[in-house]
């Protein structure tokens, strides 16, 4: 916030404490429910906590324009063997699942505890233990039956995508004297690719300038496409006006054809608070304006838009033009939500991108943090991810979860790879979070059960004289 915002730095710490006081609150709430749940259903009350730690989740998922960064399922990214469920439950389901054997383990650890100063122990919690234990069974179950269906190798038609990392210093990123140097890179490496890629994609805002606006640059645009005779998939702001000629900037992407056409553009629709808007600026927060530089510039899209392109290796021994390969576009921040990713696949896509510039973030361990939650995209969703960062981590990811290459931070690259595209969609593509709302819901009918149980009349006993 100090270094690229201009908010003073006591200012951002304030902020910094505000956030993590807000954050540590949804922990809190499921501490209480924990106890709450304990008084309300002895012994068997807290089996409802994992229900109430997702609801907790997907709250924050929308709340005050949604946070849902690093919820807990998260951090089973690696374990594929485990993790395939999301594709009916969303990483909510893996959050579930992660709750309710570390509950079941605390509960057998308090167990454990009185053998050792020599008291007799309560009951052994064995349904909760039974029931972590059937739970985990059955994800492995289900997992290992979805991964040995790719081991089929079924035929599925594949497209060639290459992404580009040219590595720009956020401090310099708009700078008009490091412009020339910026476009020097995005075209050396665009050139690496060569000829046999049928998709090239740019992080976002990958020009130094609004593509709309600068007619030599987009000469020069158009002279790469046709010399990779591959489309161009890049990032850049968009410039619109409101009624009253008042200036405005969208997010977008642009899909730039190998005749220099413009196919398609995307423009972003959750867009980051603070990052690219002010929220309530117009009465709350109408002084941040003149904390903040650079932003609270930026109107939401429309929505999801589904781009389209056709592949030029699927021309290769046919007399006919090929059909359109349909792709979704989600840019930066709005890869973490869940449901807009999942509106791409229910409206047709038959592989995903994402584009972004974690450039904000330095060394931190947020860039990889922000790569391992595509891998649940790709498993809810059951498509292919082709990701292009700035400064990184680009790389590419399989539909079932698996990381098939990964860029260092801070480093010049272009990567290459040929990803399978897919036209089925999963129980979570059609119908999203089915299973967070039935948590929801029950952690609704275990409060209106303990409120109507405190409302009962306590019975009085009356005895004679």
């Amino acid at each position: 916030m100090t270094t690229y915002g201009k908010v003073p730095e006591p200012i951002s710490y304030a902020i910094l404490l505000l956030l993590t006081a807000y954050l540590g609150l949804y922990v809190a709430l499921y501490s209480l429910a924990f106890v709450w749940l304990r008084e309300l259903i002895p012994r068997y009350g807290i089996f409802f906590a994992p229900c109430f730690w997702v609801a907790l989740e997907f709250f924050r998922t929308y709340l005050l324009s949604g946070l849902p960064w690093c919820l807990l399922g998260y951090s089973q990214y690696r374990e594929l063997d485990l993790i395939q469920v999301a594709d009916h439950t969303g990483v909510y389901g893996v959050s579930f699942l992660v709750v309710l054997v570390n509950v079941a383990l605390a509960e057998l650890i308090l167990w454990i505890m009185p053998f050792f100063r020599g008291f007799h122990p309560a009951k052994l919690p064995w349904e909760l233990l039974t029931t972590a234990a059937a739970c985990m069974v059955l994800s492995w179950f289900y997992s290992s039956a979805v991964l040995s269906d790719r081991a089929v190798k079924e035929a599925h038609p594949t497209v060639t995508v290459g992404v580009v990392q040219p590595n720009i210093d956020q401090a310099v990123k708009w700078d008009a004297s490091f412009r020339d140097e910026t476009m020097r890179r995005l075209d050396l490496l665009t050139a690496q690719l060569g000829t046999d890629t049928d998709l090239i994609v740019w992080p976002e805002a990958a020009t130094p300038f609004i593509l709309e606006r600068e007619k030599e640059y987009q000469l020069e645009l158009i002279a790469w496409a046709e010399r990779a005779q591959a489309p161009l998939l890049l990032g850049s702001p968009a410039l619109r006006f409101y009624p009253d000629r008042r200036p405005y900037l969208l997010n977008s992407a642009y899909l730039l054809g190998r005749d220099g056409t413009i196919l398609g553009r995307y423009d972003k629709h959750h867009l980051v608070p603070f990052g690219e808007y002010i929220p309530l600026k117009s009465s709350l927060l109408f002084f941040l304006d003149k904390l903040v530089e650079g932003i609270g510039d930026f109107e939401p899209g429309p929505g999801s838009k589904i781009l389209s392109f056709h592949p030029k290796s699927w021309e290769r021994g046919t007399s006919t033009t090929p059909r359109a390969v349909r792709f979704g576009v989600a840019i930066c921040y709005e890869v973490i939500f869940p449901d807009l990713v999942r509106q791409f696949a229910a409206n047709g896509a038959e592989f995903l991108v994402t584009i972004t510039n974690d450039g904000w973030f330095g060394p931190s361990s947020a860039p990889a943090q922000h790569f391992a939650m595509v891998v649940f995209r790709s498993i809810e969703n059951h498509l292919a991810f082709a990701r292009a960062a700035n400064t990184g981590i680009s790389g590419f990811v399989d539909p079932f979860g698996e990381v098939t290459q990964a860029t260092p931070l801070f480093t010049e690259l272009a990567l290459q790879a040929t990803i399978p595209i897919k036209h089925s969609r999963t129980f979570y593509s059609y119908y999203g979070d089915v299973f967070a709302y039935a948590c929801v819901i029950i952690c609704g009918l275990l409060f209106l059960f303990g409120y109507f149980r405190t409302k009962e009349p306590a019975l009085t006993i009356i005895t004679p004289a």
